[in-house]
């Protein structure tokens, strides 16, 4: 319990918190990597998934692919990168993108899978295109469990790169690196709480994105759904999915 409260005295030490080794510098760092690892990993996952979500096609081996991706020590392919690369920046960010972008690409093609068939049926009888349907149907109700995944993602990248550090990337994992090679546990247990709060911070702000991007259509068949329920189980209320693909038309 002492060693935790050092921990927190090194945080709100005023001298830790100026210049380039400064706690607000290495937060930069770290909250840097891990924008410029999301964006990237985002861009290659999302039109993927979406497209294997529309289309069906090659889920199986994207699964496979993914589960063995998963199953990569993050450490090992950073220092193997490194060596091709070099030391700095870039390595960290190709082995983390990496990691980010498995989670990102569930979340894509599960939300596209989760849309009711026959709400799609509905948007091709009122004459949608392939374009509209993904893009004014699959899109927005898939949206949640895109933000899933991106939210899932992006708590393994901050909790991950603080391993970029040890290719002299910087960031938070500084403070663990450098407190290991000098005994220093108080500075040790700051990196990690700090690295702890962004990820609870991360975690909030993703819930409450998640649940204000359902769409109204959604909430309402949610709302409805206990007074439709039967000896069969619930039914589904077809009034807000025909008001979706009206909204959409229109």
């Amino acid at each position: 319990m002492n060693l935790l409260f050092e921990g927190f005295a090194w945080i709100f030490d005023p001298a830790h918190h100026g210049g380039d080794e400064g706690i607000g510098t290495r937060i930069l760092q770290h909250l840097g990597i891990t924008l410029v690892v999301m964006v990237i990993a985002s861009l290659i996952a999302i039109p993927l998934g979406y497209l294997i979500g529309h289309t069906g096609r090659g889920r199986s081996v994207v699964v496979a692919l993914s589960g063995g991706v998963r199953a990569l020590p993050t450490l090992g392919v950073i220092s193997l990168i490194a060596l091709s690369v070099g030391i700095g920046f870039t390595a960290p960010v190709i082995a983390l993108v990496i990691l980010a972008i498995p989670s990102i690409l569930a979340g894509a093609y599960s939300g596209f899978e989760a849309v009711d068939r026959r709400t799609i049926d509905a948007a091709r009888a009122v004459g949608m295109t392939e374009g509209q349907i993904v893009t004014r149907v699959e899109v927005p109700l898939g949206l949640p469990l895109l933000i899933g995944g991106l939210r899932s993602a992006t708590l393994q990248v901050i909790a991950t790169a603080t391993l970029a550090d040890y290719v002299g990337a910087g960031g938070l994992g500084r403070y663990i690196f450098s407190g290991q090679a000098t005994n220093d546990y108080p500075q040790m247990l700051a990196g990690s709480i700090l690295v702890i709060m962004l990820a609870l911070v991360s975690e909030a702000l993703f819930s409450l994105l998640q649940r204000s991007l359902v769409p109204a259509g959604v909430v309402a068949a949610e709302q409805r759904q206990p007074d439709g329920e039967t000896s069969g189980g619930p039914t589904r209320k077809s009034g807000p999915r025909r008001s979706l693909i009206a909204g959409a038309r229109r």
